[in-house]
């Protein structure tokens, strides 16, 4: 017991320090009034959590992160599916499409921010080239609140789109070779041999692309951050995960920023839970 506990003890240490520790705090945090600029500290119980269901603020980016982790979601995992299907091939240009696809994930978050602020800006390239083929009012990407939010959305799913991209390649090259020409000599064609043969035995490439995609979409701060702060208008584009920040460092009152955490944690904790068992049961029923 000493031998394996040995092995154990340093990483399960370091998840009680970093995970648990900081968990834990959050929580007892969010039972009070704490305001480090304005003390004293006072326990109000469930009294943050009250004020946060009827928080229009709190609302508004629960929604918004809802949209907006929909849309994560949905995107890359289609597109990504769609694109892996077709670099699904031996050759160095294969090779070479797949290395451009997978390198937006590699980059910085904010890095990739601040050149798609540049480029959707009113004045940048996309409007502009827009206006050259006639467009005379072209669209506010990131300054009409109609439309901002499915702009960040579009950026987030831009750069996670090669990570599902690999990870479905992974997934079609574990494919058996035998079992799709047996499904073309029993005369399927490719539709079918998709449908019957490729598709079940993608599921594990499917919940793995799901799960990673939710949980990142729902804690997406840096990008709302750097492209329009929350804006533009009140909170059109302000996640929960914005909201705790700016309730939490600039306006100082982390009492009511670890119950904002604290709710967002348990929401991607449920969802990821029921999603995941949802798709690992069908990975078994398949």
């Amino acid at each position: 017991m000493w031998h394996f506990a040995s092995f154990g003890a340093p990483g399960v240490l370091i998840y009680l320090c970093f995970v648990m520790a900081p968990i834990l705090i959050s929580f007892g945090y969010s039972l009070t009034n704490y305001n480090p600029f304005n003390p004293p500290t006072k326990f109000v119980g469930l009294e943050n959590y009250k004020n946060l269901f009827s928080d229009e603020t709190f609302l508004t980016a629960l929604w918004v992160t809802t949209v907006l982790t929909l849309i994560v979601v949905i995107v890359p995992n289609v597109l990504g599916l769609g694109i892996a299907l077709l670099l699904d091939k031996k050759g160095w240009l294969y090779n070479a499409l797949r290395t451009v696809f997978f390198t937006p994930v590699i980059l910085s978050s904010v890095v990739v921010s601040i050149i798609w602020q540049k480029l959707l800006d009113d004045q940048g390239p996309v409007n502009q080239a827009l206006r050259a083929f006639g467009v005379e009012h072209p669209p506010g990407w990131l300054s009409d609140p109609d439309i901002a939010l499915y702009s960040v959305a579009s950026i987030v799913c831009w750069q996670m789109l090669g990570f599902c991209v690999v990870v479905y390649l992974a997934g079609l090259q574990g494919v058996p070779a035998e079992l799709l020409e047996a499904a073309e000599i029993d005369g399927a064609g490719p539709w079918r041999r998709f449908r019957a043969v490729t598709w079940p035995l993608l599921a594990p490439s499917l919940t793995i692309n799901t799960v990673v995609m939710l949980i990142s979409a729902f804690k997406t701060y840096d990008y709302v951050k750097v492209i329009t702060n929350g804006g533009p208008g009140s909170g059109t584009t302000a996640t929960i995960a914005f909201n705790v920040l700016a309730t939490g460092l600039d306006a100082n009152h982390a009492g009511y920023a670890s119950a904002m955490a604290v709710v967002m944690l348990t929401i991607v904790a449920v969802v990821t839970t029921i999603v995941l068992q949802f798709l690992r049961k069908r990975e078994v029923d398949l």
